[in-house]
C-alpha cells in the first residue's frame, strides 16, 4: 500500500485527535491548554465547532498528564481511544466510505475485520504522533456552518516554526449528535486519499486481499514500536 499521500493523511487524522484545541473563543487566537481536572467532557448535541473543541482539549489534558502516553504506551492509549474518542468518531462510516464499492461486496465478516484493522491502524498511526504534541498549539478557525446536517469545523495546527498545517474536520449530524467521519489535511481529505488506495488493492487482490494489506501494515507498525 503506498505510503504517500496515505500516510500523510493517516498522521493528519492522529495530529487531529492528538494535538488538541486550546480552551479559546471562536475565533483566530491562541489560548492556554486547559489544565486536565478542568477537562469536560464533549456534548454530541453540541454544536459541532465547540465539540471539536471540546474534544481536542480534553484528549491533550488527558496526553499532557499522562506520560505513558506521550511515549505511545498502546494499550493506555487504546483506552483513550476507547472512552474520549470512539464515541465521538463514526469509524464505521468512515471505514464504508473508504473501502467505497467494495463495501456492498463485502460479507459481514469481512466488513467486521476491515473495520477492525482499519481502527487499529488509526490508533497505532496515532501512537506516533504521541511524542509531537508538547511544541504544537491548534487555531480554530472561524466557524460557518452550511448544510444543517452535515458541516466543516475548520483550524490550523501551529508549530513554533513552519508554516501552518490545514487541518479540518467533517462532521455529521446522527441521531446520537454531531460525529466525525473525515479529515482535511493540507487540503485532502483523507477518507478520498483511502478510497483511491483502497480501490486499488481491491481491483487487485479483492476484498480479502485489502484485509490482508490492512493487517500486514498493523504488524508494521507493531514491529516498529518494538525496535
Amino acid at each position: 500500500m503506498s505510503r504517500n499521500p496515505l500516510t500523510s493523511a493517516l498522521t493528519g487524522l492522529a495530529f487531529t485527535l492528538s494535538l488538541g484545541v486550546s480552551g479559546l473563543a471562536m475565533q483566530p487566537t491562541f489560548a492556554q491548554v486547559a489544565p486536565a481536572a478542568a477537562a469536560t467532557a464533549p456534548d454530541l448535541n453540541a454544536a459541532p465547532d465547540e465539540l471539536v473543541r471540546k474534544l481536542s482539549t480534553e484528549v491533550l489534558a488527558s496526553i499532557k498528564s499522562d506520560p505513558a502516553l506521550q511515549n505511545g504506551d498502546l494499550p493506555k492509549l487504546q483506552q483513550l481511544v476507547d472512552e474520549r474518542i470512539l464515541p465521538y468518531v463514526n469509524f464505521e462510516k468512515m471505514t464504508q466510505l473508504a473501502v467505497g464499492r467494495g463495501w456492498r461486496q463485502a460479507t459481514p465478516e469481512q466488513r467486521q475485520a476491515l473495520s477492525r484493522e482499519f481502527r487499529t491502524l488509526l490508533v497505532r498511526t496515532y501512537a506516533g504522533a504521541m511524542s509531537q504534541v508538547r511544541d504544537h498549539q491548534v487555531k480554530m478557525l472561524p466557524f460557518r456552518p452550511g448544510n444543517p446536517d452535515d458541516v466543516v469545523v475548520r483550524t490550523q495546527i501551529v508549530a513554533p516554526r513552519g508554516d501552518p498545517i490545514q487541518l479540518d474536520y467533517r462532521l455529521e449530524k446522527t441521531a446520537a449528535g454531531w460525529k466525525i467521519y473525515d479529515v482535511n489535511v493540507l487540503g485532502v481529505w483523507l477518507v478520498e486519499n483511502y478510497k483511491n488506495s483502497f480501490a486499488s488493492e481491491i481491483n487487485q487482490s479483492g476484498i480479502d486481499g485489502l484485509i490482508k494489506a490492512l493487517t500486514e501494515r498493523n504488524k508494521q507498525f507493531e514491529a516498529a514500536k518494538k525496535a
